[in-house]
């Protein structure tokens, strides 16, 4: 079974089941974020969806340089976990299943061209306290102490 983090999921709701890939981008003790501006300012790990037809690490290389602009390398997975949230953007009540990668940001190629995404460094320890949900404090919180 998968780790839970944040909310049970509702009684009665439907919940749509959505795979996605997240990167954990140390150089450092400092870790590559994604801040999303909209709808409400939120601190992530870059990552997303992944498309029909489309491999993990593929998806990964893609969100992170949609998210911040950089080209990634030697990506390896860590950990997955679950949680139940809606998502506004998509109007749906979501099961996000998140497969968690560790990766070394090689370069930056220009500004992230996913809108409303800003690209910015934080210290490792800020950021296990400052991201956005439990999942993704929890994963800086593995690689901080392993620093």
């Amino acid at each position: 079974m998968i780790r839970r983090f944040g909310e049970s999921p509702e009684r009665g709701r439907k919940y749509t089941r959505r795979i996605g890939v997240y990167s954990l981008l140390p150089q450092g003790d400092r870790l590559l974020l994604t801040c999303q501006r909209q709808p409400d300012p939120d601190l992530q790990l870059p990552g997303g969806g992944i498309d029909p037809g489309e491999s993990p690490v593929a998806a990964l290389h893609r969100e992170v340089f949609e998210e911040t602009g950089w080209s990634i390398a030697a990506p390896r997975r860590v950990g997955a976990f679950r949680r139940f949230v809606f998502m506004p953007e998509y109007d749906l009540w979501a099961e996000k299943i998140c497969l968690i990668y560790c990766a070394r940001p090689v370069r930056c190629k220009g500004l992230p061209t996913e809108p409303f995404h800003e690209a910015l460094w934080m210290r490792t320890a800020d950021a296990a306290h400052l991201l956005g949900n439990a999942g993704d404090r929890h994963f800086a919180s593995l690689l901080l102490r392993d620093l």
